[in-house]
């Protein structure tokens, strides 16, 4: 009897431990050292299978579609059907997006070539693509090689920065072929939980009142282009350039001219556009002014511990539920990143391997068009128990397509001075105080040449280049809409390649101190560059270019099928 009794004195423990074992696997399990699991969602396979082409139709009532296109700026969704790789879904919301690259195809007078985003709950609550309520497609506007987008995210996940998933896409609008371009999930919800797992945090994409680049809905009016831009110049503005704005990007010496880089004449008065009658005609060289450093998203400086000090970051939260406390969280990591040397109190606020791996992949690919540059934009801030992170987006004018003036300059960008030229580093803390750090600066060298040698010396880049030009040389031959002719793609492929092998020469060289590392050394040595006197980055696409003075061949309408005027579109 005695026996029975401690027997089942001891089932009873062991079932108690087992129910708080449960409960804390079910309610807690980050006291057990677990968390929770990020989960692959369907979507990824079925829209982002990346040896595929993904094919998407689009069906619209044929006025709104040109209501839609007329008045792109506004960014205003219309109701369509759209059909995924043979998978019909009803009332499906779909708008142009876009910072330059909308109001550039807004100017033309022979494309409506527009990016957009396309959200699959916009008029059907809880509709959604396999998992998927929200995606874009972007227009390949400055690229000439189609995939220089698709690299770069390649390239960050080759490093294991987190990236959204993206695979090329085929479009057809009302039953005739509309263009080739790149799909890329949204970095909102479905994106945090499959990568962070349920339990995620806060997530932020720095933009300003006055600039596009697809903030999240509902706050276009901080992160998009405003409802009542009509293509003309903010009453504001008075039509001057900065004091220091001499109209040319920075001179580094050396390689070919990718055009000049001027201003174009404005031939009104002051704070007028230029006319826009016929194809719009970009400055030269595909760059756009830079309208100084209090232009563009967050550069991430601490000021005080005021949330309303930080609007440009706050303004443009992504889910819309960030409470003060989230906020408190983020100035906490800002102050800390910006005032302390110390290594441990840093990482407790700053994912610094993370942030590392981004600014190494960023410098490699020259990608200023970004949190470099005086726009300090297109990337995201996540924030999780206090620490940040930095999330890449937009990278069409990634490999020297922004503001680079010639092909020296893009080859040896400097690894130590990875900002734009008339930007200090220390006006970009995330990268420039880590910098200051001996330790985070040989990490970071690291990453730099990991890349270098298992990246492009190993020949993946290259093979990588072939092989998605084989998948996709078709579709680009056949896109009516293109922005290039399919012979300046051929050009733009090879001239591509050969960029990432002299630019990982330079690499190489600075990471081994023969070549210069920072931007005011590469001014005093410039016999020590690398030459790039064989290539004109032009040629790979830059901002604002490829829809003006192109070889089209035999294509009719200029290259753009009668379509893109948007007369012969029916219903």
């Amino acid at each position: 009897m005695l026996a029975n009794k401690k027997i089942d004195a001891v089932i009873v423990v062991m079932l108690a431990a087992a129910l708080i074992f449960t409960g804390i696997f079910m309610f807690a399990p980050d006291l057990l050292g677990i968390t929770a699991a990020a989960t692959e969602p369907e979507y990824l396979a079925k829209m982002f299978d990346k040896e595929k082409i993904t094919e998407i139709e689009i069906e619209a009532d044929a006025e709104d579609w040109q209501e839609m296109l007329d008045n792109a700026t506004a960014e205003e969704y219309i109701s369509c059907n759209i059909t995924i790789n043979g998978e019909k879904y009803y009332n499906v919301g779909i708008r142009p997006k876009g910072n330059s690259s909308l109001s550039t195809v807004a100017a033309m007078s022979d494309s409506d070539r527009y990016s957009f985003k396309i959200k699959m709950d916009e008029y059907v609550d809880g509709q959604n693509y396999y998992g998927l309520s929200k995606f874009v497609v972007n227009n390949m506007q400055g690229d000439a090689t189609y995939m220089k987008e698709y690299l770069s995210y390649d390239m960050f996940e080759f490093l294991g920065v987190n990236t959204p998933a993206y695979a090329f896409a085929d479009i057809t609008v009302n039953g005739e072929e509309w263009g080739f371009y790149l799909a890329v999930e949204a970095v909102e919800r479905e994106w945090a939980e499959r990568t962070y797992g349920s339990d995620y945090g806060q997530l932020y994409k720095p933009e300003s009142m006055d600039m596009g680049g697809g903030a999240p809905d509902g706050q276009r009016n901080f992160g998009e282009m405003p409802d009542n831009f009509n293509g003309e110049m903010p009453n504001d503005f008075d039509g001057a350039m900065p004091e220091d704005f001499n109209g040319g990007a920075p001179d580094f010496g050396g390689g070919n001219p990718a055009d000049g880089g001027e201003m174009p004449e404005f031939g009104g008065a002051a704070g007028e556009a230029p006319e826009t009658g016929g194809e719009f005609t970009p400055p030269e060289g595909g760059g756009f002014a830079d309208f100084g450093s209090s232009g563009g998203g967050a550069d991430l400086v601490y000021t005080d511990d005021e949330i309303e000090s930080y609007s440009q970051i706050f303004d443009n939260a992504v889910f819309g539920d960030n409470k003060s406390s989230d906020k408190k969280r983020v100035i906490k990591a800002l102050k800390v990143l910006n005032t302390s040397e110390d290594e441990s109190e840093i990482e407790e606020y700053i994912d610094t391997d993370e942030v590392l791996r981004y600014f190494a992949v960023n410098t490699v690919l020259v990608n200023l068009d970004s949190y470099v540059s005086s726009f300090k934009h297109n990337y995201y801030l996540y924030e999780e128990d206090g620490v940040l992170q930095i999330i890449p987006w937009d990278l069409n004018l990634s490999f020297a397509g922004f503001q680079v003036e010639d092909a020296s300059e893009a080859v040896n960008f400097p690894i130590d001075t990875p900002v734009m030229s008339g930007i200090e580093l220390e006006e970009r803390p995330l990268i420039g105080k880590l910098l200051e750090n001996e330790n985070y600066k040989n990490i970071y060298h690291e990453y730099i040449n990991t890349l270098v040698t298992e990246y492009f010396d190993s020949g993946y880049f290259e093979n990588k280049v072939n092989e998605l030009t084989e998948l996709i040389s078709d579709y680009v031959a056949g896109d009516q809409s293109a922005f290039y002719s399919y012979e300046q793609f051929e050009t733009a492929v090879e001239t591509l390649k050969e960029f990432g092998r002299l630019r990982a020469e330079s690499l190489n060289g600075q990471l081994d101190g023969s070549v210069p590392a920072t931007h005011s050394e590469q001014l005093e040595n410039p016999e020590a560059l690398v030459s790039a006197d064989n290539i004109d980055i032009s040629d790979m696409g830059t901002q604002g270019g490829g829809s003006m003075n192109r070889e089209f061949g035999e294509r009719e309408n200029g290259g753009f099928g009668g379509h893109m005027m948007r007369s012969n579109v029916n219903n």
